[in-house]
């Protein structure tokens, strides 16, 4: 199965599920838990964000938009985050798609909100997708332009 064929049966089975948690890393980095959490510890033993059943991550560029306008974004004011962080929890998911040429990802809860990846630098979009749900974890990110289906052992390019 093509990695395409691989995301449109993955993006499909995303719809109807929670978005559990939503976090900062570090700079502007955000990861997006969805569906059941599960407890994580750190390598010194203390809590760390939990993780759910799938992971999206974008390292740099992204926005979260409404029907009307940008919410805020990456470069935004940081005391944007927050809220608009607060109208993608426990939203469902109504759709997950690629858009663009080197593709970048869009989630759209069903309340319209909609989350996307939008790198602004030189080299590949900045993104992955975890999913966890079936034993081995399945990573869809994006390499050499084109969208790349992995166990997540592949190193970063």
């Amino acid at each position: 199965m093509t990695p395409d064929a691989t995301f449109e049966l993955f993006a499909t089975s995303l719809v109807g599920l929670p978005i559990s948690y939503v976090w900062r890393g570090y700079g502007s980095a955000i990861f997006v838990e969805f569906g059941q959490l599960q407890p994580i510890a750190n390598r010194d033993g203390s809590p760390g964000h939990p993780e759910g059943k799938v992971s999206l991550g974008v390292e740099w560029s992204w926005r979260i938009e409404d029907r009307t306008a940008i919410r805020c974004g990456s470069w935004s004011e940081e005391d944007l985050w927050e809220p608009a962080f607060d109208t993608l929890r426990n939203a469902r998911i109504a759709r997950c798609e690629l858009f663009g040429t080197l593709p970048e990802v869009a989630v759209t809860t069903d309340s319209g909100i909609r989350f996307l990846s939008f790198s602004t630098t030189d080299g590949q979009p900045q993104w992955h997708l975890v999913d966890r749900r079936n034993g081995s974890s399945r990573w869809f990110t994006v390499r050499d332009g084109q969208l790349h289906v992995g166990d997540g052992s592949e190193p970063a390019t």
